[in-house]
């Protein structure tokens, strides 16, 4: 079985149990490598493999590379929550990555950090542009899915009123290896970037995709916080609502793969 077949399974990560905890359909046997534990299952009708693979980037391009290697995924999804950047939009807002960029490697000048595609020496007379893009035809699905699909009003613990619908949009999503709780570097990271949202696993899980001959993936992650000064507070408070919205539209993703 290649990572091409239609009957191979789709690869599921997610960085802490509250994000995995509604996705598995049909849990199987589990087999550990080291410290993770990956479960066979089923997501959208979809044989899948499941893994919670820990917080940052290196943890999870270790259980990335895994899943393409060890069972054969032939496309891999993220769902999990992530901070809001773009300030058009508001907890519970469920953003796909359309692009995926990892903002912190590169070259720190004068206090700022200038990003470059990650393994991309900092040398003249390269290309240095940051960002994994979606394929067209997939990023064109998804759209579709984005469009349709309508998720239940927010409660007023999420809202402060109940009945704001949340939105699902494709935008760029940022991943660092830093949680971000700074109003500063939220404006800094919007302005530069034109993104939506920030984590701290999706890029890593980009990039590891792109060196294995661009294995499609999805990163869906809806917005927990608003990444500034009181992130640290509402996270913790809306986790567990962003996370069912996650998955529900990562069944949704998964669907059109």
């Amino acid at each position: 079985m290649t990572p091409s077949s239609t009957t191979a399974p789709l690869g599921v990560l997610s960085a802490i149990p509250e994000e995995l905890a509604h996705l598995d359909e049909a849990a199987g046997d589990t087999h550990r490598i080291g410290e993770l534990a990956f479960t066979r299952g089923a997501i959208a009708g979809r044989s899948a493999v499941f893994v919670e693979c820990g917080i940052g980037k290196v943890n999870a391009a270790i259980a990335a590379t895994l899943l393409l290697t060890r069972f054969d995924c032939r496309a891999l999804l993220f769902c999990g929550v992530a901070g809001g950047l773009d300030p058009a939009y508001g907890v519970g807002d469920v953003v796909i990555g359309a692009r995926n960029l990892q903002h912190d490697y590169g070259t720190l000048v004068a206090g700022e950090i200038r990003t470059y595609q990650p393994g991309v020496p900092w040398l003249s007379g390269r290309d240095r542009t940051p960002g994994y893009d979606l394929m067209p035809d997939l990023l064109a699905r998804l759209g579709a899915v984005a469009k349709a699909l309508a998720l239940p009003p927010l409660p007023a613990a999420v809202t402060g009123a109940a009945g704001r619908v949340p939105r699902v949009v494709l935008g760029t999503i940022l991943s660092g290896d830093t949680f971000l709780n700074c109003d500063a570097t939220r404006q800094r990271l919007h302005a530069t970037f034109d993104a939506a949202a920030v984590e701290m696993e999706g890029g890593a899980v980009a990039q590891v995709c792109r060196r294995f001959g661009d294995v499609p993936f999805v990163n869906v992650r809806c917005l927990s916080d608003l990444a500034g000064a009181s992130s640290h507070l509402d996270f913790r408070t809306f986790l567990p609502a962003a996370a069912h919205l996650a998955a529900t539209v990562t069944r949704h993703a998964a669907a059109a793969l």
